[in-house]
């Protein structure tokens, strides 16, 4: 009678190293159960946690029964406090960084010290977790094949607009992340500039006050008229309609009105300009670029 074969261990990833590990750890953005046992088992196994606001990541830490050494590591210490944890990696400290919420580093501090562990060959241990721009993204209904992740524009409304007018040659969803006192102003300054696409506004996702408002950038600024948003809040802007890029071909401003317009308006320079109007027009930039110079050539036929 053959011998019964033992049942396969779980796979359990190993410790990358010996020595100092920096561990760039996932958290919730909002419902605490969101997060990995790996995630919890790393939080529990460092030496030392750095986090923005120890008293936020605090509360993590005890629902789980965490107790560990923790320090902050923000935008307005990191460059002093990043060469600190180098030091203690270096003589074999575990750490994980972590956020408020979601992936470190994506619209968080953190590229100082893990480019300092990189250029000091320190283990750099990625524990993915939530993310509130793919959470918004996989419900928001827009084209999600392809996306551009924008983070935080300007806040002042001229620097914007011109990154927004920078943003009209996109022909992917755009997501980004917005305050609640600046988001109708956004919204409205996209729909001037982008024109009136679909677009959703995820707000507090994950949370107990989850809500998507999806429509156009037009009906999003109605929405916020009658009933502002607050907390945390990304826009995704989807990708211009192939009828509102037609209608924009046929326009009868010429190409050296247009790149003339958008280089005092948006404030874009002439290159950036005419790639700009190729694109609307649907030419290349090298089709673009004759066309200009046979218009400045013989401005009568222009």
């Amino acid at each position: 009678m053959s011998a019964k074969s033992s049942p396969p261990k779980p796979l359990v990833a190993a410790d990358p190293t010996a020595g100092g590990c920096l561990y760039l750890v996932g958290t919730p953005i909002g419902n605490l159960e969101d997060i990995t046992l790996r995630a919890i088992r790393i939080l529990k196994e460092v030496d030392q946690i750095a986090c923005e606001d120890t008293r936020h990541t605090l509360k993590l830490l005890s629902h789980y029964g965490i107790h560990k050494p923790l320090v902050s590591y923000h935008e307005h210490n990191e460059l002093t406090r990043a060469p600190e944890l180098v030091v203690a990696l270096e003589q074999g400290a575990k750490i994980a960084l972590v956020s408020d919420a979601g992936t470190p580093l994506v619209s968080d501090p953190g590229h100082r010290l893990v480019t300092l562990c990189v250029r000091h060959h320190i283990p750099v241990v990625p524990i993915p977790g939530p993310s509130a721009l793919l959470a918004s993204l996989s419900a928001s209904g827009l084209p999600n094949e392809e996306f551009l992740f924008v983070g935080f524009l300007p806040a002042r409304t001229g620097e914007r607009r011109r990154a927004l007018e920078r943003l009209r040659i996109e022909d992917r969803t755009i997501i980004l992340y917005e305050a609640p006192h600046r988001i109708a102003e956004c919204v409205a300054d996209a729909r001037e500039v982008l024109g009136n696409r679909n677009a959703c506004i995820a707000r507090e996702v994950t949370k107990l006050h989850e809500e998507f408002r999806r429509g156009k950038l037009s009906e999003l600024s109605t929405s916020l008229e009658e009933r502002p948003a607050r907390g945390e809040i990304t826009l995704l802007i989807g990708p211009e309609e192939a009828s509102d890029v037609r209608t924009r071909a046929n326009s009868t401003q010429s190409l050296a009105d247009r790149v003339e317009e958008l280089i005092h308006q948006a404030k874009l320079d002439r290159k950036e300009a005419l790639k700009l109007a190729a694109k609307e027009r649907g030419l290349t930039r090298r089709d673009a670029y004759t066309q200009l110079v046979d218009a400045q050539a013989d401005p009568e036929d222009s």
